[in-house]
């Protein structure tokens, strides 16, 4: 199996690049691999382009995202439903939603625990021409998706202090979409929502848990919608429970598991893709079962969590 390191080397503003690249190399002398690569990109898609070319020539393959979940999520596109790519992340970025599943992004900084972990099967979603592991959604946390980017380049704004001080941003602006919603066969609703996601797992947004309940693997899709019914400064003070998942049960928000979801909105609306904007009028997101093989790095107690249903 050939090993391919992709990595950014500004994400998490530099720092951590040197120490990521002297930490393949000695690992891979200590594990005595010879067949491994390290690739630096140049450019946004540049490890996306490089890694499917590496995939499609179709020997077994495991690209490892160094940097954070825009790099997963070019490594993710590049591997989704092929049998012979495996994918690792290797915590770089400042946000690293997706593999908080997995424990502390600190703790998941040593080579070897990724090279040494074990290959599961997980769920992605398809949207368009496109694949997400994480989550997609549209509303106001797509709006504060596409404004987090510009935050996250000021000094002394991580991946959640970036997304909060995008949430406060985007609060004085438009607050509400007039959606309509179809849920697999269901018949359609149509409602002012403030968003409207459907996640394959837990946390967006630098530690925000949009979907507490979700599954990596359980070939489903959590869909959370919640409806704009109260006023700006009420929905100021909720935005903490929110964080920490505590909205499934609110009256004004719709939880449901199913394989699709179609949203239309009859003006241009953000869609975010695992932290990928741009602006449409109608958006599918729907679940492929076991459509990528993940790996679990070895320092996590995941697959045995996963073994005792204590996910």
């Amino acid at each position: 199996m050939k090993h391919l390191f992709i990595i950014n080397p500004v994400c998490g503003k530099g720092i951590s690049f040197e120490r990521c690249s002297d930490g393949i190399v000695e690992c891979m002398k200590a594990e005595g691999i010879e067949d491994y690569e390290i690739y630096v990109t140049k450019a946004p898609r540049d490890g996306y382009e490089y890694a499917k070319a590496q995939v499609e020539k179709g020997d077994h393959i495991r690209v490892y995202a160094c940097g954070g979940d825009g790099t997963l999520y070019e490594v993710v596109n590049a591997c989704a439903c092929h049998e012979n790519a495996e994918v690792a992340a290797f915590p770089l970025g400042s946000g690293n939603d997706f593999i908080r599943i997995f424990g502390d992004k600190k703790s998941l900084r040593n080579v070897a625990d990724h090279v040494k972990g074990t290959p599961m099967k997980f769920d992605v979603i398809k949207c368009g021409d496109e694949y997400a592991i994480n989550q997609c959604s549209m509303g106001i946390d797509a709006e504060i998706c596409a404004k987090q980017a510009y935050f996250k380049k000021l000094p002394l704004l991580s991946g959640e202090a970036a997304y909060t001080a995008a949430l406060l941003f985007c609060f004085i602006g438009k607050m509400k979409s007039r959606f309509t919603i179809t849920i697999d066969d269901d018949e359609p609703f149509t409602s002012d929502v403030l968003f409207c996601v459907g996640a394959n797992s837990r946390w967006y947004g630098g530690g925000y848990m949009a979907a507490p309940k979700a599954l990596t693997y359980d070939g489903l899709l959590d869909f959370v919608i919640v409806k704009k019914d109260c006023p700006r400064i009420q929905l100021l003070t909720l935005i903490n429970k929110y964080k920490r998942g505590e909205h499934l049960d609110w009256d004004r928000t719709i939880f449901k598991r199913g394989k699709k979801i179609n949203i239309k909105s009859v003006k241009p609306a953000a869609v975010n893709v695992d932290g990928e904007t741009q602006y449409v009028t109608e958006s599918t997101f729907e679940i492929i079962e076991k459509g990528i093989t993940f790996v679990v790095p070895a320092c996590s107690d995941f697959m045995e969590r996963v073994k005792n249903n204590n996910v």
